[in-house]
């Protein structure tokens, strides 16, 4: 009986140790295998997720690039017309004559741009006061009818260089007991709404002394003066001067002017391309004698100051 225990015992040894030898003898690349995938699949997903990302971002990019794209010139060019905002009734700039066709100065300037583009020029009565609103809607392509630079205006449009100077004088009926500014102390003042003109006016130290009386626009106000219902009207001298002259009118302007100002033609504020190319238009029919001839017209001499 000890006899078979004895050998009870040695087998088991044996057991254990043909176990023991197995153990040790397992495939040490299949455990390398595990140990390695256990430890790179995460930095394979980390990997190809950066590598979504940034192609994400990379489009995201590219996409906001073609967004800001200015396309201002190539829309113009393309649509093949230029859409022009004006007051309507702002001569000589641009106003509607007997035959209710929109003429004057700045009407020739464009058409001669726009013959020089290939484009249409399309000619777009709005409302003075919310002009900057139809540029941004894009109701129109650009404001170009005698506006003066303010610095609201060169905040709010990308504004071309200066192209013509300007004062804002007073005029009165000849026969008026007005003879000076100071003489214009507690009167009834006519004033284009949402003009520069009307600015400037509210802004003056004689503001306090006068009553204002805002009209739709300069050629109203100086009806309106004529009945009686003024007593002058502030406005800009290049329309004064024009007024009196083509209609023979009993007015006269007051010595001096409240402040001294250019014309500028407005574009959308991210509109470059279109504003450039305009710009550099302009500098061409100066030099070549485009644009006197037509200030001459309108004027009887160049009065531009286009570079």
């Amino acid at each position: 009986m000890k006899k078979n225990i004895f050998r009870s015992f040695l087998s088991g040894i044996a057991a254990v140790s043909m176990l023991a030898g197995a153990a040790g003898c397992s495939d040490p690349n299949k455990d390398a295998d595990n140990k390695t995938g256990t430890t790179t699949a995460p930095a394979a997903t980390e990997a190809a997720s950066d590598e979504t990302d940034a192609d994400a971002a990379g489009e995201e990019e590219t996409k906001t690039d073609a967004e800001t794209e200015d396309e201002s010139l190539s829309k113009v060019l393309g649509d093949k017309k230029l859409v022009l905002g004006l007051d309507a009734s702002f001569p000589p700039m641009g106003f509607t004559d007997e035959s209710n066709n929109i003429i004057g100065f700045d009407i020739d300037v464009a058409q001669e741009v726009c013959d020089r583009l290939g484009v249409e020029l399309v000619k777009q009565p709005i409302n003075w006061d919310t002009k900057e609103e139809d540029l941004n809607v894009g109701k129109i392509d650009c404001i170009w009818n005698g506006m003066s630079i303010s610095p609201a205006r060169a905040d709010a449009m990308n504004l071309s260089e200066p192209y013509m100077k300007n004062e804002m004088i007073f005029v009165v009926p000849a026969n008026s007991d007005i003879k000076t500014m100071d003489d214009l102390k507690g009167r009834t003042i006519g004033v284009q709404s949402g003009s520069t003109a009307q600015e400037i006016l509210e802004a003056a130290d004689m503001y306090k002394d006068i009553k204002e009386s805002p009209l739709e626009d300069n050629v109203t106000a100086l009806n309106q003066m004529e009945l009686g219902f003024s007593d002058a009207v502030f406005l800009d001298s290049v329309v004064a001067n024009y007024f009196i002259t083509s209609n023979n009118k009993d007015f006269v302007i007051l010595p001096g002017n409240l402040e001294a100002e250019e014309y500028a033609i407005g574009f959308r504020k991210n509109d470059e391309a279109l504003r450039n190319k305009v710009q550099e238009l302009l500098s061409e029919m100066k030099s070549d004698g485009k644009l006197g001839e037509i200030s001459t017209k309108w004027f009887g001499t160049d009065i531009t100051t286009v570079k």
